[in-house]
């Protein structure tokens, strides 16, 4: 191989770690992390490059371990099969140096925070990884399995911070848990028929795309608004943040009661794109709106 084939993969590979590792969506795993962080006080520069990049690596090896598992299957949906393993682009062998490298690396700067923020990163991707993966051809319970490793980013932020399992990072946690159910079936109602290929049902009906599943999304949406102002009730954000709560999960809920109402692809989809809005603007809404002397 001559230099410039070489200068011309090198961009190549490297393109394909992004995609194998979900890169981008890694990345704005970290964002609620470092809502986390910031919300219980937290300010060290070093630490928050700790969190950002164990965390990012940490979730790059659960994404890419999910790809191992799945490559067969990748093959059979639009949406995933032109992954870097469905494509020949990238070898098992290597998928599991990249996977186990990033976990590595990830949890080890997670450590140099305090253990409790390595154990926690662990837990998510084995979590993710042993128990989601290969729950989500069986059962559409996958997706509550999956919103345990999902809600971890907030309470990992706070615990890089505190170095403890207490109310605090346990009510963001529980946010973030409720907002996994709504966020998820709208995408999986997007992708319905791509799933379906693939052998997964992930909508919480049985009967796919129905009034059911269209209930608990609005049912779900409607109950992030009281779980949502929990910060506020408990006295460590001001009124701001219960306003805000409130008129965020209303239009939140607004657009679920639609999906209710048509059942129209098109209205899931503005669910899904509501959710990737909703919960970055929400958690920070509780930084910038923490009351005054507030520690956990």
């Amino acid at each position: 191989m001559d230099n410039t084939q070489r200068a011309e993969k090198a961009p190549s590979k490297v393109k394909s770690y992004l995609v194998f590792t979900k890169f981008r969506l890694s990345a704005l795993v970290v964002v609620s992390a470092i809502s986390g962080y910031l919300f219980v006080g937290g300010s060290d520069w070093k630490e928050l490059l700790y969190l950002v990049i164990g965390g990012t690596l940490v979730t790059a090896a659960s994404n890419g371990s999910n790809q191992i598992w799945e490559r067969e299957l990748d093959k059979k949906m639009k949406r995933t099969s032109k992954r870097p393993l469905p494509r020949g682009e990238m070898s098992v062998n290597e998928a599991y140096i990249v996977v186990i490298v990033c976990l590595l690396v990830g949890t080890a700067l997670l450590y140099m925070l305090n253990l409790s923020s390595a154990l926690l990163g662990l837990a998510a991707f084995v979590s993710y990884v042993f128990m989601y993966t290969p729950l989500k051809r069986k059962t559409p319970w996958a997706v509550f399995v999956g919103a345990f490793p999902g809600a971890i980013p907030p309470m990992l932020g706070a615990i890089a911070y505190t170095n403890s399992f207490d109310l605090v990072p346990g009510v963001l946690f529980f946010v973030q848990f409720t907002w996994q159910f709504p966020h998820f079936w709208a995408i999986a109602w997007v992708a319905y028929d791509d799933y379906k290929a693939g052998g997964f049902s992930l909508l919480p009906s049985s009967e796919g795309k129905s009034k059911n599943s269209a209930f608990q999304i609005a049912l779900y949406s409607l109950l992030l608004i009281p779980f949502s102002v929990m910060p506020w009730i408990l006295g460590w954000t001001g009124i701001t943040s219960m306003v805000l709560a409130i008129i965020l999960g209303g239009a939140f809920f607004l657009y679920s009661y639609k999906l209710f109402l048509t059942l129209d692809d098109k209205d899931a989809r503005r669910v899904m794109f509501a959710s990737f809005l909703y919960l970055p603007v929400i958690q920070f809404i509780y930084v910038f709106d923490k009351v005054e002397g507030f520690m956990p």
